[in-house]
């Protein structure tokens, strides 16, 4: 008797194998995973040189993981087992906290946060020095600012952050907005903090700025119809719910137009056509662009502003633009500093450095 199901176990074992391998050899090879938004690893060459140095044996692990069949059935099997049977905090140091999806942002990178600092300084040494532009800044704190801590989770140094900040950037007014967000301002899936809360901030930069704060009641929110799965969604491979994406509208945003330097095209403020596409926060000014020009045929006055950037600026910006006739975002993760002066005329303009914490502290400036 035991040796029957010793043998009907071992057959179950061997045809599971043959199924896998089956679907391993013969399914199509994808390219990205939309549930971790990265390119997948691909079938390495093969050649006498890759296989004597090792890099072909370690680029075949790479591929076979990533293109193993029920991938991510089997992520999600492994991160449940990590919650909900080990006990574990976090899965691969995503971690889900009052319902929210997070990264674990620790400890503080002080040689990152030195390094964007000098690029910045690069910028002000260059171009606004002599300028006469009144220049901000406003640090915006990820989500880990407000739920890792409370929640027993390790939570980098923010204060040394933000002082580092004013200490390298003493040539420009700092606006704290620490204390006008919280958790809710932000997706559940995502890093990004969501446009329709962010009026309040938008407020507090238009104060500072001496420009016109806008009002709720200048806008109409939309909701978008598809729901939206966030960065976090995929890598923390555990059942949530999808954020709903909203944009505020109103007849002077429709108005505006949007010169992308790199395609030499216009847009709109919103691009729904990135509605369609993997994130739906691309339709924010387009997602991931180096430099746009935002020209406003209404505006109340003549000034402009020039905004350096990252991701979160996409979705704030459009709030402030009301009495500028042109704004200028730049993000020189994606153009070297040097070229700035072959597409800007930094004449006196306005100028907000706007970066988030998440930024700041992983070297990508």
């Amino acid at each position: 008797m035991n040796q029957k199901i010793r043998r009907f176990g071992a057959g179950v074992l061997v045809a599971l194998w043959a199924v896998l391998t089956g679907f391993a050899w013969f399914s199509p090879v994808k390219e990205l995973s939309d549930a971790e938004r990265r390119p997948l690893a691909q079938m390495p060459q093969f050649t006498g040189q890759s296989m004597l140095n090792g890099t072909f044996v370690k680029d075949f692990e790479k591929y076979t993981l990533d293109q193993f069949p029920l991938r991510d059935q089997f992520r999600q099997i492994k991160s449940l087992f990590h919650y909900y049977v080990l006990n574990q905090l976090d899965n691969n140091e995503i971690y889900i906290a009052e319902g929210h999806a997070a990264e674990l942002e620790y400890p503080l990178n002080e040689a990152s946060v030195n390094r964007a600092l000098g690029q910045l300084q690069r910028v002000y040494e260059k171009y606004l020095k002599n300028s006469g532009s009144k220049i901000y800044t406003a640090v915006v704190p990820d989500k880990g600012y407000y739920i890792a801590e409370e929640n027993g989770y390790l939570s980098m140094d923010y204060k040394r952050l933000f002082d580092m900040v004013r200490q390298g950037m003493p040539w420009a007014q700092h606006i704290d907005l620490t204390a006008l967000l919280s958790a809710e301002d932000y997706y559940f899936t995502d890093t990004h903090w969501r446009q329709e809360r962010l009026l309040k901030v938008a407020q507090r930069l238009s104060e500072q700025m001496d420009i016109t704060p806008p009002q709720t009641e200048d806008f109409t929110v939309t909701e978008l119809e598809r729901p939206f799965y966030g960065v976090y969604y995929g890598q923390a491979a555990l059942p949530m719910q999808p954020d709903t994406l909203c944009i505020l509208e109103n007849p002077l945003l429709k108005d505006c137009r949007v010169y992308n330097y790199v395609t030499e095209k216009y847009t709109q403020i919103y691009d729904m056509k990135k509605a369609e596409g993997k994130d739906l926060y691309e339709v924010y000014l387009s997602g991931a662009q180096s430099l746009l020009r935002i020209e406003n045929p209404s505006a109340s006055t003549d000034r402009e502003l020039i905004v350096f950037r990252d991701s979160f600026g996409s979705s704030l910006t459009p709030l402030l633009v009301d009495d500028y006739k042109t704004v200028t975002l730049v993000d020189i993760r994606y153009i070297n500093v040097e070229l700035l002066g072959n597409y800007i005329d930094f004449h006196g303009q306005d100028v907000l450095f706007l970066y988030s914490t998440l930024v700041l502290n992983k070297n990508l400036i």
